[in-house]
């Protein structure tokens, strides 16, 4: 039986090391958090996950709260004109299926639960690089899904790859209830700001029950970049109300009765968005090998941080398991990573194309959705594959001639 070990206890660790469990493997999960620290801890992520990634949530029995979630039907966009007031604004619903959004809060020590009754091996340990050389050496196999300390340092930022050195937005969480629902159908709500950041809204499930989740992106040094003197959960929820009623004034009119979901469900930080090196090396000269959010870090302005780790963790699977008793060596390392990147890097540029000033291609794109309603479903559609926005959203040929089609 093949011995893999896996650093780190989120989405792309957790979902690994089960469905390798169901596939017979000797799999050890290392984490620095019980899931009851987990359960009571702050918020993690503004985690928003689309039908493809959910069905492989569901192909391995994880989707626990299929029915107690709320579901996302559909993407809304908006962005504000010079003046303050709504330029243009359109919702679409979802025709690849719903979304959702399920606190990690919840999820994790659930799934931490579900590896442990299927035979893992779940070890609380901070681990040292001394401790990583251990598992190497115990193990066929070691991935790490955690990229903090001096273990996420081993993997060497991949300057081709990153288009950035520093954060780009200025983040800020505020999980709530008692927010007015949209009319019609859920969504998650996209605001663009320009000059100023982003805003999106969506429905999810937290610790409390069903909640809304709002996130803020704060270009640097800009208006909404005013999380350092927020010291209290009060604090960042006046601070988050204040945001909408300054710049949004049709999402304010949801808030007027919102509270915090728990104490704990506020974060703000920022973050450069990295791509790594797949390959890190131990002193030894013992290799590991980099998984999810440790080897492709987005910014969530377009929410593909947990569904790019959940398409991340598929690949890996379906790369080990074809690999059989061979050696994980560099070259499959390698190879799998870039089986991966084939997909990711779409995801990436699209991204990352959020995070510049937009070009007239594509605000001339989301301007057109507004009236063509076969337009605002394929941007929507497009949140849960990512990829389909090549070339007719990306590229501005391909974004005139699509336009004109229109016409």
């Amino acid at each position: 039986m093949r011995k893999i070990t896996i650093i780190g206890a989120g989405q792309s660790g957790l979902l690994l090391g089960i469905a390798l469990k169901q596939k017979d493997y000797d799999v050890t999960i290392v984490t620095n958090k019980t899931g009851e620290e987990v359960r009571t801890g702050k918020i993690l992520s503004s985690q928003a996950m689309f039908n493809t990634s959910l069905d492989i949530e569901r192909e391995f029995g994880l989707d626990f709260w299929e029915d107690d979630c709320p579901p996302i039907d559909g993407v809304g966009v908006a962005v504000t004109g010079p003046d303050g007031e709504k330029a243009f604004g359109w919702t679409a619903r979802l025709t690849t299926g719903h979304a959702n959004s399920v606190d990690q809060r919840v999820k994790m020590p659930a799934w931490m639960d579900r590896f442990e009754e299927l035979g893992g091996n779940l070890v609380i340990e901070d681990v040292s690089m001394e401790g990583l050389e251990k598992y190497t050496a115990d193990a066929d196999l070691v991935l790490v899904a955690s990229g903090k300390g001096d273990i996420g340092r081993m993997f060497e930022r991949d300057a081709e790859k990153s288009a950035f050195d520093k954060p780009m937005r200025a983040l800020g969480l505020t999980y709530v209830k008692n927010m007015v629902p949209r009319p019609e159908y859920s969504a998650v709500c996209f605001n663009i700001i320009p000059g100023v950041g982003e805003y999106f809204v969506f429905p999810a499930l937290t610790t409390s029950g069903p909640c809304e989740i709002m996130v803020f992106e704060g270009i640097p040094g800009g208006e909404m970049d005013c999380w350092g003197d927020v010291k209290t959960p009060e604090q960042h929820l006046e601070m988050s109300k204040s945001i909408l009623k300054k710049f949004l004034p049709w999402e304010a009119e949801r808030c007027d009765d919102i509270e915090l979901a728990d104490d704990n469900g506020v974060l703000a930080g920022r973050f450069p968005p990295t791509i790594r090196k797949p390959i890190g090396r131990l002193p030894s000269g013992a290799i590991v090998m980099g998984l999810g959010d440790a080897i492709c870090l987005n910014d969530p302005i377009t929410g593909q941080g947990s569904n790019n780790a959940t398409k991340c963790a598929k690949i890996f699977l379906d790369s080990i398991i074809a690999h059989g008793d061979k050696s994980f060596d560099e070259g499959w390392m390698q190879s799998t990573f870039d089986d991966f990147w084939d997909y990711a890097k779409y995801v990436v540029q699209w991204t990352n194309s959020f995070l510049t000033p937009p070009p007239e291609h594509a605000l001339n794109l989301l301007g057109a959705a507004a009236s063509s309603p076969e337009t605002a479903t394929k941007i929507a559609d497009g949140f849960d594959n990512p990829t389909s926005f090549f070339p007719w959203f990306m590229e501005e040929d391909a974004a005139n001639d699509y336009l004109a089609g229109l016409k």
